[in-house]
C-alpha cells in the first residue's frame, strides 16, 4: 500500500471560490436584492420558467392550466421587477435626506431660537 496522502477532493483554485462562492455569499447578506449579478439570476429564472411553461403550453396544444401558470408568472416577475424599481427608489431618497437632511434641520433649529 501507497501511504502518500492524496486529498479526498481537488482543493478550487481562489478563481474559482469567488466566483462560486462570491454569488452565494452575496445572496445571504443583507441589501444584496439590488445586486445587479442577484437581478440577472433572478431574471434568468423567470425566464427560463416562462420558456418552460411556454414549451408545456405548446405540447399539450393549448392547454389553459398552462396559460394561467405563464400569467401568474409574468405578474409574478412584474411585480418583483417593480418592488424592485421602488426599493431603488426609496434608496435613493434616503441617501438624499440623509445628505440634505442635516441642513434643513440645522436651518429648522437656528429659527427656533431666532423666535
Amino acid at each position: 500500500m501507497d501511504n502518500d496522502t492524496k486529498p479526498t477532493s481537488p482543493s478550487a483554485g481562489p478563481e474559482e471560490e469567488t466566483a462560486s462562492g462570491g454569488f452565494f455569499s452575496t445572496i445571504l447578506t443583507p441589501g444584496s436584492s439590488l445586486s445587479p449579478t442577484s437581478l440577472l439570476v433572478l431574471d434568468g429564472a423567470f425566464g427560463s420558467l416562462l420558456l418552460v411553461l411556454f414549451s408545456l403550453f405548446v405540447i399539450t396544444h393549448g392547454n389553459l392550466h398552462l396559460l394561467f401558470l405563464m400569467v401568474i408568472e409574468c405578474c409574478l416577475w412584474g411585480s418583483v421587477k417593480w418592488f424592485v424599481h421602488e426599493l431603488r427608489l426609496a434608496q435613493a431618497q434616503e441617501a438624499a435626506n440623509n445628505s440634505g437632511g442635516d441642513v434643513a434641520s440645522d436651518d429648522a433649529e437656528l429659527k427656533q431660537k431666532q423666535e
